[in-house]
């Protein structure tokens, strides 16, 4: 088995120092962008309240007409973001009960000002500030509980506070990583993405709960060994499970994320994302960490 094996502890120093850099660009950036436009995140009306509209033209449109239009007809202040040469995304802060009507109103002044055009509105909705806020913030706290939650589920499942950091910790950079990749992408976090996120941490979580099984099992019945030769054995052990499993989500996703539309792109970005980060972090974060405090008790 030694000769077949793949040393992937090798690596771990390298893999630690690939995701230190990550976490230092995307607190970089995220400081950059608060220090100069007040906030690093673009969040979806679902957190910041107001009224987007998701428009189709039938021809290539420039957001900047768009904007233009709009704020000649009395919508000052709307941000406009190009999803393709054909699809604008129109936001406001005014909040409407007649989102429909609103929407329409937009539409009526767009086809009025641009000749020879024709507009159709793919998605719109509104939500009020205090809702936003609220989901806002209960957003983060399910974020942090479902984290904690897993921390204790884990420490009771294995009788060990170095299976739960590991995994916790591993869990912790998925999440980063996915915010870093929106952050620098500028795309928008809202609460379908959220949700996303806990989707991916659940995953992940269970594959490393796979591999901590099988560490676990080898520790009893590999006593004559060293502890970094029973992790990489459990890891080449569970390999053939976790890639063949990983491999299938992500050919789902990526269907998902191509053929999908722009209302599931940033959802299966996500998915995306979290799958790939989340087979690495099982292998070269979750189980590093845990063998730094295995080796201290």
């Amino acid at each position: 088995m030694e000769s077949t094996m793949i040393d992937f502890l090798k690596y771990r120093t390298a893999a630690a120092l690939y995701s230190l850099t990550l976490i230092l660009v995307f607190a970089g950036v995220y400081f950059y962008k608060t220090a100069h436009y007040g906030q690093a995140f673009s969040y979806s009306v679902d957190f910041t309240g107001g009224t987007q509209v998701l428009f189709k033209f039938d021809k290539p449109t420039s957001v900047y007409t768009v904007k233009e239009i709009l704020e000649k007809n009395g919508w000052t202040g709307a941000e406009t973001r190009e999803f393709s040469s054909t699809e604008v995304l129109v936001r406001v802060k005014e909040f409407s009960g007649d989102v429909k009507g609103f929407a329409v109103s937009m539409l009526q002044a767009l086809e009025s000002n641009i000749p020879d055009i024709k507009v159709s509105i793919l998605e719109n909705e509104a939500v009020g500030p205090a809702v936003g806020a609220t989901l806002r913030k209960d957003s983060l706290w399910a974020v942090i509980i479902a984290l904690l939650a897993m921390l204790a589920y884990i420490a009771i499942r294995f009788w060990s506070t170095g299976f739960a950091v590991g995994a916790v910790v591993a869990l912790a950079h998925d999440a980063l990583v996915m915010l870093a990749v929106f952050l620098l992408l500028n795309r928008e976090i809202s609460v379908n993405v959220i949700g996303a996120i806990l989707v991916v941490l659940g995953y992940s979580v269970n594959d490393t709960i796979v591999i901590f099984a099988r560490i676990r099992e080898n520790l009893k019945t590999m006593r004559g060994h060293t502890l970094h030769y029973i992790v990489n054995a459990s890891l080449n052990q569970t390999l053939r499970r976790t890639l063949l499993t990983s491999f299938a989500t992500l050919l789902t996703v990526l269907t998902l994320f191509i053929l999908g539309g722009q209302a599931l792109r940033d959802l299966s970005l996500v998915l995306l994302v979290g799958i790939i980060f989340g087979t690495y972090s099982s292998i070269y974060i979750a189980s590093p960490v845990m063998m730094l405090l295995h080796n201290k008790k």
